[in-house]
C-alpha cells in the first residue's frame, strides 16, 4: 500500500466554506491534519474556524502557506475545474470527494494531470 500523506503534509481544502467542506475540515483538524488553507473564490482574507487562512485561488494558497495536497469539497459542476485548478499550482496530489462526477469529466481532468507532470 502507498502512502500519500504523512502527518506533516500540508493540506488545503477547496469548498471549505461549504457544509461538506467545513464538516470535514473540522474532523480533519480534530484528527491532528495540518489543514494550511482553504480555497473558496471570494471569500479570500476570511479564516475558517479561527485557525484557517481562506485564499480566493489555489495559487495564492499554496504560495502563501506551501500546501502540497488538496481535499477538494465542491458541486459537480465545479470538480473538473478545482482538480484543474490543482494541477495548475503543481499540487502533488489532489483528492476528489464529489459525488456524481461523471467519468468523461474526470478523463478529461486526468489527462491535463498526467501532461502536467511529464513536464
Amino acid at each position: 500500500m502507498s502512502i500519500f500523506i504523512t502527518p506533516q503534509t500540508r493540506v488545503l481544502v477547496q469548498g471549505i466554506t461549504g457544509s461538506f467542506g467545513a464538516r470535514h475540515t473540522q474532523l480533519s483538524l480534530a484528527y491532528g491534519t495540518q489543514i494550511v488553507a482553504g480555497v473558496t473564490p471570494g471569500k479570500g482574507e476570511q479564516v475558517f474556524d479561527g485557525k484557517v487562512p481562506i485564499f480566493d485561488t489555489v495559487g495564492e494558497a499554496v504560495k502563501q502557506t506551501g500546501a502540497t495536497v488538496s481535499a477538494i469539497f465542491v458541486p459537480p459542476p465545479f470538480a473538473a475545474d478545482a482538480i484543474l485548478e490543482g494541477v495548475d499550482a503543481g499540487l502533488d496530489l489532489v483528492v476528489c470527494i464529489t459525488e456524481a462526477f461523471r467519468s468523461m469529466t474526470w478523463s478529461k481532468s486526468n489527462g491535463r494531470w498526467k501532461e502536467k507532470k511529464r513536464g
